[in-house]
């Protein structure tokens, strides 16, 4: 049997969330790691020293794109730079593994559908909560028509370090972010759309920055930020060393209509003492919601029988226990990534969906800011719509 050409691949943002490609390393399959892009020396240092001696480590992405050995590359920077490096590296003709969200703006995710599609690359979609296996147990009772046909999706948010995580650096910025209803809100905008099989076609919002504008201990511009979830830090307005600037909100509202007709609501609360997300999807015959949301220790339960309150539901689904980052999910998907990439594979995530939740979410930031008038989300272009669902509907042959 003849052996498969060796898969290589560059990691471009090779710190912080670039550990996620680690998991794709596996040279006794015949995938390799052999290049990482990253502005922090110390991050290439390691970078190398992990993967070997002839790894090539930059600060230029650039000279990563140069490379005709590299098939594959997994774009991690952070979201005000995924436009810009995935369509460099599409117009370098590699297969592009890109973190959510896809951009900051909707013309910034056309663009790079346009690219991928003149391209003629694979574009993957980083959406891992898709392969989280409570939200895939809540798929599974939902398409087994445990609940009836859905009518409605709520999700609340309790973000219990967002101080730590987001108000610390440049997600605290408009101008890097758009709003936390794209860089935390995408995954949950994504769920709600995927298990409620509909896109927003309409939103509304209202939310506001009501905590974290009143802590005056900001860090210097040139002063690196620490943005490590401490339990210390409590409450919220005892933080310490915040970004320069802060115009983002810490609590956000978020209606949707889905072009199905389902409705659905989203709430974000950044300084929560609790850290974890609760779905809830009703439909013409019961309901389904998710307590808890690691694996180990969370459990679905259905409802599907008229009665008073019973607060354990007439099913329990318990959620076994799984390794790996972010409850299993990110092994996982970058196992599909590779998949994809090498043999056409059929796959969970989609950059039609990631799209719309980046649209979703940037109509929504516009219409919090604007007194919270309704906003019609803006179609994908038809010859995009077109492109991409007909090379999903490949995956597989």
């Amino acid at each position: 049997m003849k052996a498969r050409k060796e898969l290589r691949i560059g990691v471009i943002g090779a710190g912080g969330r670039g550990s996620l490609a680690h998991h794709a390393h596996k040279p006794e399959q015949g995938v390799r790691l052999v290049a990482g892009a990253d502005l922090d020396k110390n991050v290439l240092e390691k970078f190398k020293a992990k993967f070997g001696p002839d790894t090539l480590v930059t600060r230029d992405y650039r000279d990563l794109l140069k490379r005709d050995d590299i098939q594959a590359v997994f774009i991690t920077t952070p979201d005000f730079l995924h436009e810009e490096h995935a369509v460099a590296a599409l117009k370098a003709g590699k297969h592009v593994y890109l973190e959510k969200p896809m951009a900051i703006t909707v013309p910034g995710c056309d663009r790079i559908l346009r690219t991928a599609r003149k391209a003629g690359v694979r574009l993957y979609l980083g959406h891992n909560m898709r392969h989280m296996t409570f939200v895939r147990k809540m798929k599974e009772l939902i398409e087994k028509g445990a609940i009836g046909e859905v009518k409605t999706g709520w999700c609340r948010h309790f973000i219990s370090y967002g101080g730590d995580a987001y108000f610390k650096d440049w997600h605290a910025e408009r101008s890097k972010s758009t709003s936390l209803l794209l860089q935390k809100a995408a995954h949950d905008i994504d769920v709600l759309h995927w298990l409620c099989g509909g896109f927003s076609r309409r939103v509304n919002a209202m939310g506001n920055l009501t905590v974290y504008s009143r802590i005056k201990d900001r860090r210097k511009p040139s002063e690196p930020p620490n943005t490590g979830w401490y339990a210390e830090n409590w409450p919220p307005l005892s933080l310490k060393k915040l970004n320069p600037v802060i115009d983002v909100e810490d609590l956000n509202l978020m209606q949707m209509e889905l072009d199905n007709g389902v409705l659905c609501s989203y709430q974000q609360c950044h300084y929560a003492p609790d850290g974890w997300r609760n779905y809830t999807v009703i439909g013409t015959e019961g309901r389904i919601e998710n307590f808890g949301d690691s694996p180990g220790s969370c459990v679905v339960r259905l409802w599907n029988r008229r009665t008073h309150y019973n607060p354990y539901g007439d099913e329990q689904h318990f959620i076994p226990p799984s390794t790996g980052g972010h409850g299993g999910a990110d092994p996982r998907i970058v196992e599909e990534f590779i998949r994809y990439v090498r043999d056409g594979a059929k796959v969970t995530t989609s950059p039609v969906a990631a799209r719309y939740s980046v649209a979703a979410g940037c109509s929504a930031a516009h219409s919090l800011r604007h007194g919270g008038i309704p906003v019609n989300i803006p179609a994908l272009p038809k010859d995009l719509a077109r492109h991409f669902n007909r090379d999903l509907a490949k995956q597989g042959d």
